[in-house]
């Protein structure tokens, strides 16, 4: 039922493979998948993935730096693949300890693993315990319980219910039947043997225990001749002193002070492997504080998830604490988080585009309020300061102002740059058909304007509708179906949580759905706004990132035209993990 299972180094060296009987495709594609979406993008949180027609589950054995994949048909439930590829993964481990416990990357390439009968035996045990049983069959009425009661055991007194409700409580003094109470009994013994009063007369008659006596002792005042005596209680037990006992008790206090001593330095020094128990305080003090920081919650549990299948089993470092290599994980698995995972050159691709003679074609998008006409302004100036013709295609229809207010960037940015000094031909225009019109008409008309007359740019500015709103939804995926721009952008606010990734996953659900395509066009990059009002509440980035895995391409700093930045990764980590 398996297609296949890998085991490879990090590194992406293969140590060994299995491939099923009849599978002719290699499994290269599907891991390389993995690798790339999962394995580099610290997303490890969960250990299944999907792939074309292929589900992969997949096991990190973090101290050994190797990685255990197995893939089978999606549309196959196998219940016993967890525990196979746990039994597998220990079972590997221990026949070639001694090779994996080897130096370098050579020891990979020089050792042979010959461990296909090994993996047959542990294959054909997890299909037998993965067998449908057999249905039990169901009982007749004869040999139930309740053919054996009586019709008189079914009726029930007048008393006896009060008797039963009396007795529902249970008292502890109450005795069981058949069961002898002691307690009279020995009472009875004493007092008819008259024991009770003679116990009572030879307590009465014993000396009464006394206080240890204190003895002083005079000790020297440090300020003169003078001395002073103190009182206290001496370790006398009944006029006798046990020199051999207090040694004793000196040597286990000296014994446990060395031992703390050395167990902490050989927690420090490195011989100590992190287990989950020792990273669940500091994952949940993270977890936390990657909420406070504005994250989704369900995005900072799955970062914390990540982190401790990444760390488990692992040795530590010299003099390193749980909570410092807890912390460094997290700190490069949020920078490689927010490293694009590929190539986003705005300039160098509409360079591109102009050497092909045709536009270059960017689609903003986003809920309502964002601030996709104040940012698609702002990437104007900046493609206008770099020598570019930009073309802004009026594809928001619905709102009221929505038209003029682009009329009014472009005549202050035009204003900037003056028509003068580009040999009369304006550096910004905007192409409308007023309101009430299709969207995907108006960007296919302006997107042909654009080609006829050369412009460099063409930005779609498009209506902002909340991620439940079905039809507008659908208008927007047609809208990027028909006209298939080179760039999405979603718009989103830095100051939303758990609404980004609500937002994100839905609005990349409905092209999904509404794309007439097998391959859909999804959201390629992000724009962050108002970044500015955050302070350091910048979880947001984390989640939009983690959604989509696609970059965060701007980010709005402010109010002005000039206020466009690119996101520091390591700036944005920084100000994350800041107490």
């Amino acid at each position: 039922m398996l297609d296949f299972f890998a085991i490879f180094s990090k590194g992406g060296i293969v140590l060994w493979c299995f491939q099923g009987a009849g599978v002719t495709e290699p499994f290269a594609g599907p891991v390389n998948a993995l690798i790339r979406s999962v394995i580099l993008q610290e997303r490890s949180g969960s250990n299944s993935f999907t792939h074309n027609a292929l589900s992969l589950k997949y096991k990190l054995d973090n101290e050994f730096e190797l990685v255990f994949v197995v893939g089978f048909q999606r549309i196959l439930t196998l219940t016993y693949v967890d525990k196979f590829i746990d039994d597998v993964q220990l079972h590997f481990r221990d026949r070639y300890k001694n090779e994996l416990e080897q130096k370098g990357a050579m020891k990979f390439l020089l050792n042979d693993f010959e461990f296909e009968d090994d993996f047959k035996s542990l294959l054909r045990d997890a299909e037998e315990s993965g067998r449908v049983r057999n249905p039990v069959a169901m009982r007749n009425f004869t040999e139930s319980q309740k053919s054996q009661k009586t019709v008189k055991s079914m009726i029930e007194s007048k008393g006896e219910s009060k008797n039963k409700a009396q007795g529902g409580k249970k008292n502890k003094n109450a005795k069981k039947d058949g069961e002898w109470s002691w307690k009279p009994a020995l009472r009875d013994i004493f007092y008819s043997q008259n024991i009770l009063p003679c116990l009572l007369h030879l307590y009465s008659k014993s000396p009464k225990p006394q206080k240890p006596k204190t003895k002083e002792m005079r000790v020297w005042d440090m300020g003169g001749t003078k001395t002073k005596e103190l009182d206290y209680s001496d370790d006398k037990v009944n006029g006798s002193y046990d020199a051999a006992g207090t040694d004793t008790e000196q040597a286990e206090a000296k014994k446990g002070a060395f031992g703390g001593m050395f167990s902490m330095l050989k927690g420090l020094v490195g011989s100590k492997s992190l287990t989950r128990d020792d990273m669940e305080s500091v994952l949940d003090k993270m977890r936390d504080h990657l909420i406070a920081k504005n994250v989704a919650a369900d995005i900072a549990s799955q970062l914390c998830e990540s982190i401790a299948k990444k760390l488990e089993g692992k040795v530590m470092g010299t003099f390193t604490t749980v909570a410092s290599t807890v912390k460094q994980a997290l700190q490069d698995s949020l920078v490689q988080i927010l490293q694009p995972k590929r190539r986003v050159d705005i300039l160098r691709d509409v360079l591109e585009a102009r050497a092909q003679r045709k536009p270059f074609i960017i689609t903003f998008c986003g809920v309502n309020g964002v601030g996709k006409s104040t940012n698609l302004a702002k990437i104007s100036f900046w493609l206008i300061e770099n020598g570019y013709t930009v073309l802004i295609a009026a594809c928001d229809t619905f709102r009221a102002g929505a038209v003029e207010q682009l009329r009014t960037h472009q005549r202050r940015l035009n204003s900037l740059h003056p028509p003068e000094q580009n040999g009369g031909r304006p550096m910004v225009q905007l192409f409308e058909k007023g309101y009430g019109k299709d969207a995907a008409g108006i960007a296919m008309e302006a997107i042909a304007y654009a080609r006829n007359q050369g412009f460099d740019v063409v930005l779609v500015d498009t209506a902002g509708r909340m991620q439940d709103n079905a039809p507008l939804m659908t208008a927007l995926a047609k809208l990027i179906a028909v006209n298939t721009p080179d760039l999405v952008l979603f718009v989103g606010e830095a100051l939303v949580g758990n609404e980004a990734v609500d937002q994100l996953v839905k609005f990349n659900q409905a092209l999904a759905d509404h794309s007439m395509s097998d391959k859909p066009r999804l959201i390629d990059g992000i724009v962050l706004t108002k970044f500015d009002t955050i302070d350091d509440k910048v979880g947001a980035a984390i989640s939009m990132t983690y959604i989509t895995g696609q970059p965060i391409v701007f980010v709005g700093t402010g109010q002005t035209y000039n206020d466009l930045r690119s996101l520091n990764a390591r700036a944005v980590v920084n100000a994350l993990m800041k107490a």
